[in-house]
């Protein structure tokens, strides 16, 4: 009981808004200073542990990705993307939604990161949709959703933490992310045309396009980015580089384009490395933080009092896993998912190895699962990305209603992969 109340009161300090690793590491010396038979003894385990962190080779790839992302981010490569789609698209009512999409969908497999995502849609395509004259909910909806693809679309930041977290290979992640992240993408699309051939106001049909298509415009545009795309994760799945040598690569890809797009200054490189250095010291603070708290939780006993109410008291794996994908997408209401990623899923590991789930299924799952708190009000990051960048365009409660189906559909989407698991093993 000692070891569950450590649990509520972290999750009450992290409602209140207080950052997460310090709550991680303040929860942690409070409970081993308080507590009998802990001490501070047990923190003496921490430094063989944050020398582990640091020394990982696999979470070298979270910087690496993120400044791939930030670089793209600057280099305009968003805007041609989209007016290209535009163009393919522009007979289909509801097409520029359906180019948004899929901008969305190479944009995660170019960058992994789904606050750069959201930003760069919002500020591009968001106003492209409203003066179309698009309803403001479907607009809204579709960008933050499209957005949030680079949560489950390889190279995924939070895949490779989750590689980390359960000690499962990131590039077979990657592989088992591909189908569940293009399943997404086709719910997305079949909702908007539906949607839009029942609804015509909502979605009205360009007419201000030039039916001239510049075929050599639209190579140029798409070709660029489906290329570096297909080198990083290409040299993942074939073998030929690690997520970490493939994550540097991009690096060195994504410079190369921003060159091509004459995007190249020393203010965008100044940018994308302060950036990094700010994004990857804040997960790995956080990371940190989560390993003293482990210590502390598992020297309580919380983990085998887990493990003996899933194992022994229910004794099923679907309930274990109906409630471990519950309770992932309701805290995902109100705390982030990298807090989550370290606090919820070192506790369902010892299950997840009872039960003889497969880990990267579950990974997936688990992934799929959290790319919904990105959407789910009050506190989804995207939704206040989307307003940061709207203001008083698009009121919070239109941007609200337009995520709703887009929830639906994520749940849709874990529901057909917790179905049929050869969603996740057909690249592996």
């Amino acid at each position: 009981m000692i070891a569950f109340s450590m649990f509520l009161i972290v999750l009450a300090l992290l409602l209140v808004g207080i950052p997460v690793a310090f709550v991680f590491g303040a929860v942690s010396i409070a409970f081993a200073f308080f507590v009998p038979n802990v001490g501070f003894g047990i923190f003496d385990l921490l430094p063989h542990r944050i020398f582990g962190i640091m020394s990982n080779t696999t979470l070298m790839a979270v910087p690496l990705f993120i400044a791939m992302g930030l670089v793209l981010e600057k280099s305009k490569m968003a805007e041609r993307l989209l007016v290209s789609m535009n163009l393919l698209f522009r007979n289909v009512r509801g097409g520029l939604a359906v180019s948004v999409v899929l901008v969305g969908a190479m944009l995660a497999a170019s960058t992994g990161i789904v606050s750069a995502s959201v930003v760069m849609l919002s500020v591009i395509a968001l106003p492209l949709m409203l003066k179309a004259g698009y309803d403001k909910s479907l607009a809204s909806g579709t960008v933050a959703a499209s957005g949030t693809l680079g949560q489950i679309i390889p190279p995924s930041i939070i895949l490779i933490i989750l590689g980390d977290v359960m000690s499962v290979s990131v590039g077979e992640l990657f592989m088992g992310a591909v189908l569940p992240g293009l399943l997404l993408v086709g719910l997305y699309v079949t909702y908007i045309l539906i949607y839009s051939y029942f609804n015509p106001s909502v979605a009205p049909i360009a007419t201000n396009i030039d039916d001239k298509i510049c075929i050599k415009e639209i190579i140029i545009s798409i070709i660029p980015p489906l290329l570096l795309m297909v080198s990083v994760l290409g040299s993942i799945f074939s073998g030929i580089a690690s997520p970490t040598e493939s994550a540097a690569f991009g690096v060195v890809g994504a410079v190369v384009l921003a060159k091509i797009n004459n995007s190249l200054n020393f203010s965008m490189l100044k940018y994308a490395s302060l950036e990094t250095v700010k994004l990857s010291g804040m997960i790995f603070m956080i990371l940190i933080g989560a390993t003293a708290f482990s210590l502390v939780f598992n020297e309580l006993g919380g983990t085998d009092l887990v493990l003996e109410f899933f194992s022994e008291d229910i004794g099923d794996v679907w309930f274990f896993i109906a409630i471990a994908m519950l309770s992932i997408f309701i805290l995902g209401f109100f705390i982030d998912f990298i807090e989550i990623s370290f606090i919820i899923v070192p506790i369902l590991i010892p299950v997840m190895h009872a039960f003889g789930i497969d880990p990267i299924w579950f990974a997936v799952l688990i992934a799929l699962n959290l790319q919904a708190s990105f959407l789910t009000p009050p506190f989804g990051l995207s939704l206040f990305f989307l307003k940061g960048v709207a203001g008083d365009t698009i009121k919070t409660t239109q941007i609200y209603k337009g995520v709703i189906p887009f929830i639906f559909l994520q749940l849709l989407g874990l529901g057909l992969v917790i179905l049929f698991p050869d969603l996740v093993f057909a690249f592996i």
